[in-house]
């Protein structure tokens, strides 16, 4: 099935809406480890390995939520239309169809598990 312009409009405004989104939250990210400037050299170096790791447990978690939401959406939405377009044939499989649609929608819940186990770690 070939793709519409306006598809393609709309996948490419997706594109530069994440990609900057993601730039944004890496400056912010760079400028809440940035050390004050008036401390001292042992004190930047002594809090430097416990703000990098916290940072990447904070990325990572986000990242894992993130990216699981996201492909729970992509997952739910095709998996959805599925159903309903079998739902629409046979309509004694209702029971069935929602459970894909549920299974499909987990991916998020184990993203956010995995989140909340890193961020209990740090």
């Amino acid at each position: 099935m070939p793709k519409t312009e306006a598809a393609n409009g709309v996948q490419k405004k997706f594109l530069v809406f994440f990609i900057s989104l993601v730039l944004v939250l890496l400056l912010f990210s760079f400028m809440l480890v940035h050390p004050a400037h008036g401390q001292a050299v042992h004190e930047i170096a002594e809090t430097a390995a416990s703000d990098s790791a916290r940072l990447g447990a904070f990325w990572s978690s986000a990242l894992a939520v993130g990216l699981s939401s996201l492909a729970a959406g992509f997952a739910v939405a095709y998996v959805g239309a599925a159903a309903v377009g079998a739902i629409s044939e046979k309509p004694e499989i209702v029971g069935r169809a929602l459970i894909f649609v549920g299974l499909a929608e987990g991916i998020a819940i184990y993203g956010l598990i995995i989140a909340l186990i890193i961020l209990s770690r740090i």
